[in-house]
């Protein structure tokens, strides 16, 4: 009977494991962005590791992109009125971006959470 009972245990145990990877999977939100009168709304912004933030264009006739600069990244593609751009974070740090061809438009992306390995790739 114990070593059933410890086999029982260890299978919840693993069970408890994948359930929990799959709620902090699930948890992951889109926040969005709004790019309107050449700002980002908000210009700051706090989210977990795993989020994605969605941007879109809510001009008229203006096109914008998301310059991740510091990071040492091309300016991204342009996206025209409606259009959006995406990016999640999988790293904890704070990330200040602009619009390449805007450079007064500036914001930043907090992203909290457990900290990762060193060797881990960026944003």
């Amino acid at each position: 009977m114990g070593q059933y009972l410890l086999h029982s245990l260890g299978s919840i145990s693993r069970w408890l494991v994948i359930m929990l990877a799959l709620a902090s999977v699930v948890a992951a939100e889109t926040v969005e962005i709004e790019i309107f009168r050449k700002e980002y709304i908000p210009q700051e912004l706090t989210i977990n590791r795993g989020d994605t933030v969605r941007w879109v264009n809510k001009e008229r006739r203006q096109y914008h992109s998301v310059w991740f600069k510091e990071l040492g990244e091309e300016d991204g593609e342009y996206f025209w009125p409606e259009e959006v751009f995406e990016r999640t974070f999988d790293v904890v740090g704070t990330f200040p971006y602009r619009c390449g061809p805007h450079p007064k438009m500036t914001a930043v992306i907090h992203v909290k959470g457990d900290p990762v390995p060193s060797d881990s790739p960026t944003p």
